[in-house]
């Protein structure tokens, strides 16, 4: 009983010094810690039950299912309890982690995830990061340009990669991805839930790090439009995540909505946004911790719903939409219609077309109450453009 009230402390504690109190789950954590002080008995199976049912993150497994076993999961919470006795250990918590590498399965990373404290900027003892979150099918034809893109800032960005488990290529041992490729990926199928469900693995394994502050979402068809230090000033300055929100009627938007989803979604809330987005901590938080929402777009998006279009915009708008700038920072051309946008291949990959995507809209677009530099991503990039972006990048992006 001594433990088991312990660690109800433990987590008590660590919830307040985290600052980003959830007050249901800390009411019924202080509740049960008091009426463990008061009767002393059947608690603690009742209790393991409890936790059992707040963080299981799978909605399919069965609801008795445990965590895994404390030891595991703990030493982040005592770290924090620990901190002002043990100096080493509270300086740990903020160094970044050398690998990506983790033996964690899927719900016991988006447990951990969910725990790690969300610092303020003001108040993290090193460098901001941005999280650069690869979606990718297997190989990177990019790579070099990125390499390029990234060089000299090595202390301001974090780079994480979900690629096919089955791919087996290499890549070289100095480029950034080296290395970055997250434990546990899937198999993505396009247009299905799989999609989100591997952005939300990308979101938990660069929360690990509380160094990483903004989370950009791309392809490995993507590419910058501006150099390192300007993407890093507007993402780092913004007040707002970023993120496309559309009431779009018809085939494409509307009729896509599943009655079945009420009243958990309602078919005023449904929205519709490209899936490229740029958030903050908080936001990226609140994703990897949804258990409702997430649970009810695996069961019924399918089928012509494209999860990975509506569940985001959808999402924001009942629960965050005070948080979010509604567009997203990642340019694409559409214009050609079909599934697929306009790809940028040899011949189209030019200065005039380069600088052109960089003063697309510039006069339109709202920054912290101004307007500024509407984009600052574009795809798609196919790999035969790599050439030409590594003759003209160092004259165009100032690399």
């Amino acid at each position: 009983m001594k433990n088991f009230n312990k660690k109800l402390r433990s987590r008590i504690l660590s919830t307040l010094i985290n600052g980003k109190i959830h007050l249901p789950h800390f009411i019924s954590h202080f509740i049960v810690f008091l009426c463990g002080l008061a009767l002393g008995i059947a608690i603690p199976s009742w209790h393991s039950k409890s936790i059992s049912l707040n963080f299981q993150l799978n909605p399919s497994l069965n609801q008795t299912q445990t965590l895994p076993a404390p030891h595991k999961l703990l030493p982040l919470e005592m770290l924090l309890l620990n901190r002002t006795s043990n100096s080493t250990g509270w300086k740990n918590l903020f160094k970044p982690p050398t690998s990506v590498y983790h033996d964690m399965e899927e719900e016991e990373l988006l447990w951990r995830a969910s725990m790690v404290p969300n610092v303020g900027n003001s108040t993290l003892p090193r460098a901001k990061k941005v999280a650069f979150l690869f979606l990718t099918h297997g190989p990177l034809p990019l790579a070099p340009f990125w390499d390029l893109f990234f060089k000299g800032y090595e202390d301001l960005y974090s780079v994480y990669v979900h690629s096919n488990p089955l791919f087996k290529g290499t890549v070289p041992s100095n480029s950034v991805f080296y290395g970055r490729m997250i434990p546990r990926s899937k198999v993505v199928q396009w247009g299905t839930f799989s999609v989100v469900e591997a952005e939300r693995l990308l979101l938990a394994n660069a929360l690990l790090d509380v160094s990483n502050q903004r989370f950009v979402l791309l392809s490995d068809s993507c590419i910058p439009l501006f150099n390192f230090s300007t993407i890093y000033n507007y993402l780092m300055s913004s007040s707002k995540s970023f993120l496309e929100v559309l009431d779009v009627p018809g085939l494409v938007g509307r009729d896509r909505y599943n009655p079945r989803m009420s009243p958990t979604i309602q078919f005023h809330q449904w929205r519709k946004g490209a899936q490229w987005f740029q958030i903050d901590r908080d936001l990226a938080h609140e994703l990897i911790s949804d258990l409702n929402y997430f649970s009810t777009f695996q069961r019924f998006c399918n089928g012509l719903c494209f999860g990975d279009e509506h569940y985001l915009p959808s999402f924001v708008t009942v629960r965050l939409w005070r948080k979010f700038s509604n567009r997203t920072l990642t340019w694409i051309n559409w214009s050609m219609g079909g599934a697929h946008p306009f790809g940028f291949g040899e011949m189209e990959t030019t200065r005039e077309n380069l600088e052109w995507l960089r003063s697309y809209g510039n006069e339109g677009c709202e920054f912290n109450g101004g307007t500024n530099i509407c984009f600052l991503f574009a795809r798609k990039f196919l790999p035969s453009s790599l050439d030409s972006l590594m003759r003209i990048a160092p004259h165009v992006m100032q690399f």
